[in-house]
């Protein structure tokens, strides 16, 4: 895609930090703008090669930018896009990074309409650190970046913004708003409030059983160390589909716990055969 004149990024974490490393390995943005909501944090960023400018508020940042990436948590994403609606020129595309999608589409489209285009986006990269400090310009390799335009959006502005995160290495998908967050609930969520509650459990027992963990369960609580507060929003944002993923969870541990119970080992190893054949199609790290 050709340059674009200005990339704005906003409330950049570790996801916002990446795109703005990323953007500028890729030479997808003639200028980089960001805003950071501290003044210390804009400070900081100040002395990074990959940024161009800092603005001191959301509003100047968004003046001139040709794109917008909202990297705020979930439950600050659609603020942010009222804040800067009248700011924006006219055409101007925003996108964001927000693992819930559903309400953000459809309240930042509202929020930005007619003057310019909201394309929702989330890119599945990350890991349980947070900040801007710990972004990469490779995090969004060979990742999959599912975009949620709505029936009414643009057609050019959602592939100027599918061509965006291409650009920065990402594979994009294109799915509908609610369907997207079915989707995270099972595949995303649903690990991470399973490998939270297991550490949870195990914290009730012996505190020198940590001391002895092997790589098993290193492996599968690794996500774990995860920001509380930051998963707190998006469950929050996506409750009814984790609710529904759980309760479809419960009944598969209570089958396994029931085959258990009876000695049906026939039974337990159909279903870790069944689990085995799913993780081993997995498609390999990037």
């Amino acid at each position: 895609m050709p340059p674009l004149p200005q990339l704005t990024i906003l409330a950049p974490g570790l996801l916002g930090g990446s795109v703005a490393r990323a953007a500028r390995a890729c030479g997808v943005a003639q200028r980089i703008v960001i805003w950071a909501r501290r003044p210390e944090t804009r400070l900081a960023l100040r002395e990074q090669p990959w940024c161009d400018a800092v603005a001191d508020t959301q509003e100047e940042a968004a003046r001139e930018a040709s794109l917008v990436v909202l990297a705020a948590p979930v439950d600050r994403i659609v603020p942010l896009a009222q804040q800067i609606a009248k700011a924006l020129p006219a055409g101007a595309l925003v996108t964001d990074v927000g693992s819930v999608k559903g309400e953000i589409s459809r309240l930042g489209a509202a929020a930005l309409a007619p003057r310019a285009h909201f394309i929702g986006a989330h890119p599945m990269a990350g890991s349980e650190k947070t900040g801007w400090e710990h972004g990469t310009a490779e995090l969004f390799t060979h990742r999959t970046c599912f975009l949620t335009p709505l029936p009414e959006s643009d057609p050019r502005a959602v592939e100027t913004v599918a061509a965006f995160w291409r650009a920065l290495g990402a594979e994009v998908v294109s799915v509908a708003p609610d369907e997207h967050d079915e989707i995270v609930a099972h595949i995303s969520h649903l690990p991470q409030v399973i490998a939270s509650s297991l550490c949870g459990f195990l914290a009730t027992k012996n505190p020198a059983w940590r001391n002895h963990a092997g790589g098993g369960l290193r492996d599968t609580t690794r996500i774990a160390a995860s920001d509380p507060q930051l998963w707190r929003t998006i469950l929050d944002q996506n409750r009814d589909e984790v609710l529904r993923a759980l309760r479809a969870f419960e009944d598969e541990l209570h089958a396994f716990q029931v085959a258990l119970s009876n000695r049906d080992y026939v039974e337990i190893a159909a279903r870790m055969e069944r689990g085995k054949a799913y993780r081993d199609q997995f498609r390999p790290r990037p």
